[in-house]
This record gives structure tokens, sequence and C-alpha cells, in this order.
């Protein structure tokens, strides 16, 4: 009986020592998860001066120690969340450009895809929460140079070289003709969202139904100097086969 005790007892110890001990993997990735949306909230309601790690670690029930072990400070916290923000805004760019390699929608037009497009993106980077990290990112970037980097590089890099790709392969299936899809990119983002993103970050407000059709017009006239030939004008799975100019 003694020696059925002992054993028990120190079954029981390892037990609570292990309740005590580091979370397991389920539970870590919940708590960052939990602390990324509450500093993300937090930054958006107080600005990135105003949000203080304290504040933060006390709404995500956290210690201080954890989240700078994570983390560093409170600038690598924001640029954490400023990658997920980002990843968000990229979506309906992966998504157009995964549709395009699938030939799904292939019923389409180009004119449709493309105003379908610009109306999701001028949707996502129109929206409250985007127009408030842009102001964000515009004060803090010459004291905070690294995040601005980052915004550039995992933001505006990626979103170009997405939607260059998505050109790539309707120029290679002979429905667009494009010189350069990379500068198509280019022109074709800062003329579907550049000029209303601008002024909603302006504080300027927005009308919905004339950003709409100002992305529907420019798009046509975007698609009218990318066609070429009229009968390109139609997206076909059978259209012939051109190289990307890339």
């Amino acid at each position: 009986m003694g020696l059925t005790a002992t054993k028990a007892k120190t079954a029981k110890r390892a037990v609570a020592k292990s309740r005590g001990g580091r979370p397991t993997r389920d539970a870590a990735i919940a708590r960052d998860q939990r602390l990324i949306e509450v500093a993300t909230r937090l930054f958006l309601e107080r600005g990135f001066d105003a949000t203080s790690v304290d504040a933060v670690a006390e709404a995500a029930r956290i210690s201080k120690p954890t989240l700078y072990a994570q983390y560093g400070d409170k600038r690598g916290l924001f640029a954490a969340v400023l990658r997920r923000q980002i990843a968000l805004w990229l979506a309906p760019l992966a998504a157009a450009a995964r549709d395009m390699q699938d030939d799904k929608s292939s019923d389409l037009s180009v004119e449709q895809r493309l105003i379908e497009l610009g109306r999701q993106l001028l949707s996502l980077h129109c929206e409250a929460d985007a127009v408030a990290f842009s102001r964000i990112l515009t004060a803090q970037a010459i004291n905070f140079p690294e995040v601005a980097k980052l915004a550039v590089d995992e933001g505006w890099s990626k979103a170009l070289s997405t939607t260059a790709e998505f050109f790539d392969h309707l120029v290679a299936c002979g429905a667009l003709d494009l010189e350069d899809t990379t500068i198509a990119a280019e022109t074709f983002l800062n003329m579907v969202v550049g000029h209303t993103h601008r002024m909603a970050t302006f504080g300027i407000p927005i009308d919905v139904k004339d950003a709409e059709k100002r992305v529907q017009v420019s798009i046509r006239l975007f698609v009218a100097g990318a066609l070429g030939p009229p009968d390109r004008a139609q997206f076909s799975k059978t259209a012939g086969k051109r190289k990307s100019p890339r």
C-alpha cells in the first residue's frame, strides 16, 4: 500500500507540473491570435503612439514578458499586426491569379473579370481599417522606416507581382496585348485603388457609387488599350498562346 500511495503522489505531482508548464501548441497559437486581434483593435482605436504594450498585454490577458519574448517591442508587435492585414488585402489578387491558372470563370470577358477584381480591391482598401492603417504608416514612416519598408516590400510589391502574374496569364492565352505586365499592373492598381484610397486617407468622404463608376470607366479605358485586335475582347481557352513580354 505504501508503494502504491507513493506512486500515486508522484504521478499527481507530475500532472500538476505539466498543467503549470508551457502551453500546448494549439494553446500558444490561440493565444498569439488573440494577442494580434487585440493589438489590431487597440492600434486602430488609439493610434500607434497612444497604444502601450501594457494596455495590449492586459487586454489580451497575457504577461508583458510573454509579449516581449514573442515580438521584441511595440514596433515588432505592430509589424506582426501589419503583416496580418496585408495578407487580407492581398487575398483577392491571389485568388484571381489562382483562378486564372485553373481556367476558372473563363466564360467572363476580360473587362468583367477586371471590374469584379477592381470592386473587391476598392472595397478592401477603402474600408475604415485600411484607411486607418494608411494614416498610421504615413505618420510613423519617418521615425519607423523599417515598418514603412515592410508595407512596401510585403504589401505593394507583392500586390504588384501578383497582379502582373495575373496579366501574364491573360497575355499568354492571347486575351490581352501588353508590352510590360509589371507596368500594366502598376497602372491598374493605381487606377483602381490609388485615387479613392488617397482621398479616404485625407479624410474626404467617399461616395461608393461614384467610386465604383470610376473603377468601371477606368478599367474600360485600360482594356481598350490592352485588348489589341477586336477578337481578343472575349477570353477563351482556345485563344492563341502568346509568350509573356516579361
